[in-house]
């Protein structure tokens, strides 16, 4: 079915609007000054920019563009370092380990959050063994504060610069350099160095909040605990829903609300995910896998549920166990 082949047209349109949007960005402010409403304008702007770039490097990290994987990884250099300021090898060290073993404490970075935030089995652990170092009961809320605002602008910034520094990375720590010297380069005229830094700190927060819902909405609520040692497929879809999809939810999410078929084809280009979504479907029917697709908000809000659901488990177990 040729589903494993990329179309050129459809990765050049979204690095064509990425750059697009960097550009129109700036040209808001140099032309409308910066004051409070094309500041705003801007920041937002590049935050959709800056989303769109995750996605877009998160495609050559699978090497599902380009045929050669060199190909894949200099391209995914570029978008990560010049675009993002991130380090290509950072984001492939710990991705990769997520794919591998998805939601298993110790083996997949994204839900090994503890004692920040206590995912599934976590709870319970943590709660015989009477352990607070928070109030997990409300992490459900102070997620809010400490949750989207700040992976992106404190976490990721800082394991990024200590993954480079510690693996020697000097190509991906150029690359990333690049970046703060194009961005500052081009707004510290309009704003100062204070200006810049804010605006600079404002996309990484608004950003932020979209890879955290976008990326976890998949993957928060289903199970999450130690290893269970199922066969790959049937682990993949324990850890893995999928999201209603629209032409918006497509692109919004960077195809990420395909998430079935991303863990279980990783290198196919995620233009196809919709052509092979029935067959995957068919396939769960016929082997009693449960295959769970749920609106957009029912999505967001379910990460909100399940962190309540822990906590609450969590302080059943601390103070009756």
């Amino acid at each position: 079915m040729k589903l494993f082949e990329a179309d050129p047209t459809f990765f050049a349109l979204l690095l064509g609007h990425i750059l697009a949007m960097e550009v129109l960005a700036w040209l808001i402010v140099y032309l409308l000054g910066p004051g409070w409403v094309p500041s705003t304008l801007a920041a937002l702007i590049l935050a959709v920019s800056q989303a769109q770039c995750w996605c877009l490097q998160h495609d050559l990290g699978h090497a599902s563009i380009f045929r050669k994987s060199r190909w894949n990884h200099v391209a995914q250099q570029f978008v990560m370092g010049q675009l993002k300021g991130f380090s290509a090898h950072w984001w492939n060290f710990r991705h990769f380990q997520h794919h591998a073993k998805p939601n298993i404490f110790h083996k997949d970075p994204d839900v090994t959050v503890a004692p920040v935030f206590l995912l599934g089995e976590s709870s319970v652990e943590y709660g015989k063994k009477k352990r607070r170092y928070l109030p997990y009961n409300h992490q459900h809320l102070y997620f809010f504060l400490i949750g989207p605002p700040l992976l992106t602008l404190v976490n990721f910034e800082v394991e990024n610069l200590a993954y480079m520094l510690v693996c020697l990375q000097w190509t991906d720590l150029l690359w990333a350099a690049s970046f703060y010297s194009r961005f500052f380069l081009s707004y510290v005229p309009f704003y100062g160095v204070p200006g810049a830094l804010l605006l600079f700190v404002a996309v990484r927060v608004l950003e932020s909040h979209w890879f955290v819902w976008i990326t976890q909405m998949n993957h928060i609520p289903k199970e999450i605990g130690h290893e269970k040692h199922r066969d790959w497929a049937s682990s993949q879809l324990a850890a893995t829903c999928n999201v209603e999809p629209s032409l918006f939810i497509d692109w919004f999410s960077g195809h990420l609300n395909f998430q079935i078929e991303h863990h279980l084809f990783p290198t196919m280009p995620r233009h196809n995910y919709r052509r092979v979504a029935p067959l995957v479907k068919a396939l769960c029917a016929k082997h009693g896998l449960h295959y769970e697709v749920k609106p957009f908000l029912t999505a967001l809000l379910d990460i909100v549920g399940s962190l309540k659901k822990s906590g609450d488990i969590w302080l059943d177990a601390y103070l009756h166990q």
